[in-house]
């Protein structure tokens, strides 16, 4: 059975370019444009993996990772942070915030696969 992804990016070329890597590669995917569709999404279906980006409208993904690292229902599904947010003391904030791990724009496709199957074989 094909693992499920949740991508969360409000920009839709980041979206659309994901979605094809990512179903190209065996997953089933579900999109999401911000934290609160994605938070509504998760209300209804539980992925494996979150591809979760940081800057957002509505709610960012050190809101919406911290609010499923609160509640046990969502305590097993890994977070990828994947965003142009790339100091130091933004991987120290979403790694603190329970994200399994961090990777910044611009970002090569064969190693965001590598990461993806890294984390799956974790959970």
């Amino acid at each position: 059975m094909a693992h499920t992804l949740l991508l969360v990016d409000d920009e839709p070329n980041i979206l659309i370019s994901l979605e094809f890597l990512m179903k190209r590669e065996g997953y089933q995917v579900l999109l999401a444009r911000d934290g609160v569709e994605a938070l509504e999404l998760l209300a209804q279906h539980r992925p494996d993996l979150i591809l979760l980006d940081v800057m957002m409208p509505r709610k960012n993904g050190f809101e919406v990772c911290q609010e499923l690292r609160a509640n046990d229902a969502f305590k097993s599904i890994r977070i990828l942070m994947l965003t142009a947010k790339g100091r130091d003391t933004d991987v120290a904030k979403g790694l603190a915030l329970g994200a399994d791990a961090y990777m910044t724009k611009p970002f090569s496709t064969r190693e965001l696969v590598e990461k993806v199957r890294s984390l799956l074989l974790l959970s």
